[in-house]
């Protein structure tokens, strides 16, 4: 059994085969996903097509990306949307100071408004973080630290790996993993096995050997081999493991699939 933490099956890419997406991840094995919103509309339609779906749960919240978007209106949308059962994280946030396509003062606004939000609601936050490792790690002083998070496709350093494992956060690692150039194979090590996660972040970052192609749930095994790897364990291991720290990040049933 197999949990991809976080992808985004409302993105463009899945428009011509959604469902046909979503029974190869069922034939690889993958019982749960959780479908992850960029802002309010992503998070209204991923709701609305997880919910009907046994085993499919979305978030709702702003990207870095769109985080001009996190006007007051939107962000009292996505709050309306944290009370259904089927939404089980606020996010995806952050700070992304890779592309930059958001000011940095809006992303921090943004990112601390959704804190706010997962402080109040008690749901857990999932969390981006590109070529901002201090200024996150900053975060947890400010008030992160106080809610649970994921670092999700975690590619930082070693100072925000220690931040947020010392606020009780959890760790999440995606195709990256099983490229050529990652480095970051201790980091894995690391994690403590209860705060392990395993994610494609599909449509982006298919694992090797599927480099090139558009990513899709069912490509989460060839992460979580490789992570297995790294651990010492073999791939049924990894996923049972993986499956129950993500059934207890978002809040979910340890067995079964409805929500």
């Amino acid at each position: 059994m197999l949990f991809d933490s976080h992808c985004h099956l409302t993105a463009d890419a899945f428009d011509d085969d959604r469902e046909a997406t979503l029974t190869r991840a069922r034939e690889a094995g993958v019982t749960r996903l959780v479908t992850i919103a960029s802002d309010a509309d992503d998070a209204e339609a991923a709701l609305e097509w997880a919910r009907p779906r046994d085993g499919v749960w979305s978030t709702a919240g702003v990207h870095p990306h769109e985080a001009a978007k996190a006007t007051p209106e939107a962000l009292a949308r996505v709050r309306a949307l944290l009370d259904d059962p089927g939404v089980v994280a606020v996010g995806e946030c952050g700070l992304d100071f890779h592309y930059d396509h958001a000011p940095r003062g809006v992303q921090f606004a943004a990112f601390r408004a959704q804190v706010a939000l997962a402080a109040e609601t008690g749901l857990p936050l999932v969390v981006h973080c590109r070529d901002a490792d201090d200024e996150m790690g900053a975060e947890f002083d400010a008030g992160a630290a106080e809610v649970t998070g994921v670092l999700h496709c975690f590619t930082g350093g070693d100072a925000l790996l220690d931040r947020a494992l010392d606020a009780g956060w959890y760790v999440s690692f995606s195709g990256i993993v099983t490229f050529k150039r990652f480095q970051g194979a201790e980091q894995v090590r690391r994690v403590p096995a209860s705060r392990l996660l395993v994610e494609t972040d599909a449509p982006y970052l298919a694992p090797v050997p599927l480099r090139g192609r558009r990513n899709e749930p069912a490509f989460v095994a060839h992460t979580a081999e490789v992570v297995a790897r790294m651990r010492g364990l073999d791939l049924g291991e990894l996923a049972a493991l993986t499956a129950a720290n993500a059934a207890r990040f978002y809040g979910l049933p340890d067995t079964g699939t409805g929500p």
